[in-house]
């Protein structure tokens, strides 16, 4: 069966718009285009876009889908066996939170004793299943299963004050990649800075540290554009910046010149 724009848009739930914007870069093009200018879509059209908008359920940025959709060795029903599995992992996330929040209230309301821990426990939860669904992989890969699976059980063990003061040195570490940006200079006093908040903060959830793993994971910022996006949603090219304050940090870079602002 053969759509136009409507009537895919009105089947999928998306915008007319959107199916257009889609076509403009390069992610879903039409079967073809009919002798009176409409797009048309095809059979082959109509299963792109599900994978697209199950990419786009998990969060999955445009760019990213593009360039995993385009690869000729792109896989459909293997694709769809991955999104059955992260769709699986961000329900249990939601049914965890769902937990967190009943019975706070029956606490609220006098029913049920939540010790501070149990407040939490979902949130951290989250928080490796939100890791692993994105990165668990590669980081696998990187440093072996036992490391990660110590580093999951370290962020279980959290305590409330300890969570918070993760979640407080993230912050910092942000607002401090943001001004050492602006000065060019990775080497900066405020880039020195920021590469010892990424040591600490990374020490919340690492069992033990080494330079030549702190070396790697900000390479690895660099290396893998999800990893990427994240750094350079405080600035672009923050990423990167931040990679060369950690390898000056570390001893492992000599100091370069600023880059100019």
């Amino acid at each position: 069966m053969e759509y136009t724009v409507k009537k895919l848009a009105g089947l999928a739930g998306v915008s007319a718009r959107t199916l257009r914007y889609y076509d403009e870069i390069g992610l879903l093009k039409p079967a073809r285009i009919n002798a009176s200018g409409y797009r048309i879509y095809g059979q082959q059209q109509v299963n792109l876009l599900q994978q697209i908008l199950f990419y786009r359920e998990l969060d999955v940025s445009l760019e990213t889908i593009r360039s995993i959709v385009n690869k000729p060795s792109f896989d459909e029903q293997a694709a769809l066996k991955k999104h059955y599995q992260k769709l699986i992992e961000k329900r249990t996330r939601l049914d965890q939170l769902i937990a967190i929040v009943e019975k706070t209230m029956a606490t609220k309301e006098g029913g049920q004793h939540m010790t501070d821990n149990e407040k939490f426990a979902g949130f951290k939860e989250g928080l490796i299943s939100e890791n692993e669904a994105k990165y668990g992989n590669e980081i696998r890969e990187k440093y072996g299963d036992e490391t990660i699976d110590n580093a999951n059980m370290k962020l279980k063990g959290m305590s409330e004050d300890e969570y918070a003061a993760m979640k407080a040195l993230e912050k910092e570490l942000f607002t401090l990649l943001e001004q050492a940006y602006e000065t060019g200079d990775p080497a900066s006093s405020l880039g020195q800075k920021a590469a010892e908040v990424h040591k600490q903060w990374l020490l919340y959830s690492w069992s033990s540290y080494s330079k030549d793993a702190h070396a790697g994971i900000a390479e690895m910022y660099v290396a893998d554009e999800r990893f990427t996006s994240y750094y350079d949603n405080v600035a672009r090219g923050g990423t990167a910046f931040l990679r060369d304050a950690i390898l000056i940090y570390l001893g492992k870079s000599e100091s370069k010149k600023p880059r100019e602002c």
